[in-house]
C-alpha cells in the first residue's frame, strides 16, 4: 500500500485520513442511504450540470478524447441543513442517450438513488486521494478561510451496459458531525 498524498495520483490506499473518515471512505454501499441513516433531513443541492471539459484522467478512465465534452454533473449533499459531501459525476455524452440516459433529468434527487437500485450496474474498486487546496475539486467545494488544507476523496467507476460513468465524492469537515 502506498500513502496517499495530494501530489500522487488516486490510489487504492486511503492510509492517513483518520480512523473517524475511514469508515466513510471505505464504505461499498450508496453513500447517500448512509447520510440519510445518520440525519434528519437529507438533500441534495445541484450546482451544476451538462456538457463540460473534465479532467484528462477522467476522460481516461471514460475511454475520450482530453479535449472531448463529457456530461458532467455537480452537486452537494446536505444533511440536516449541512453540506457534507461535494459529488461531481461525469459520463461520455453519447451515453446519455443510452445507459446513463436518467442522468439528465436528475435535478435534486440523489444518484446514488439509482445506481444502487439498479441490478445490472457494476462497480468498480474504490480509488482514493487527499486533495490540496490548489486542486481543482476542492476549490469548486468553496469552502471558507480556515477550510482543512486537505480533504479527502473517493472515486470509482460505475458500468452499465457496457458504459462507464465516474463517481467522485469529496468529502466536507462536516462529515465527522455525522459519524457520532
Amino acid at each position: 500500500m502506498t500513502i496517499c498524498t495530494p501530489d500522487n495520483f488516486w490510489d487504492g490506499a486511503a492510509i492517513g485520513c483518520g480512523p473517524t473518515l475511514a469508515p466513510w471512505l471505505h464504505d461499498h454501499g450508496s453513500l447517500t442511504r448512509r447520510i440519510q441513516q445518520r440525519c434528519k433531513q437529507f438533500a441534495v443541492h445541484p450546482v451544476r450540470s451538462g456538457l463540460a471539459r473534465i479532467a484528462h484522467d477522467e476522460a481516461a478512465l471514460l475511454g475520450i478524447a482530453p479535449q472531448q465534452l463529457a456530461y458532467s454533473r455537480e452537486v452537494f449533499l446536505y444533511a440536516d441543513a449541512q453540506p457534507v459531501v461535494f459529488a461531481h459525476s461525469a459520463c461520455a455524452a453519447q451515453h446519455l442517450r443510452g445507459a446513463w440516459a436518467a442522468l439528465g433529468g436528475m435535478g435534486n434527487k440523489p444518484l446514488g438513488a439509482m445506481l444502487f437500485a439498479h441490478p445490472l450496474v457494476e462497480r468498480g474498486p474504490l480509488r482514493f486521494k487527499a486533495l490540496a487546496m490548489h486542486h481543482p475539486l476542492y476549490r469548486r467545494t468553496a469552502l471558507p478561510v480556515g477550510a482543512p488544507p486537505r480533504l479527502w476523496a473517493r472515486r470509482s467507476l460505475f458500468t452499465l451496459h457496457g458504459a462507464p460513468l465516474l463517481v467522485t465524492e469529496v468529502f466536507l469537515p462536516a462529515i465527522l458531525k455525522l459519524s457520532k
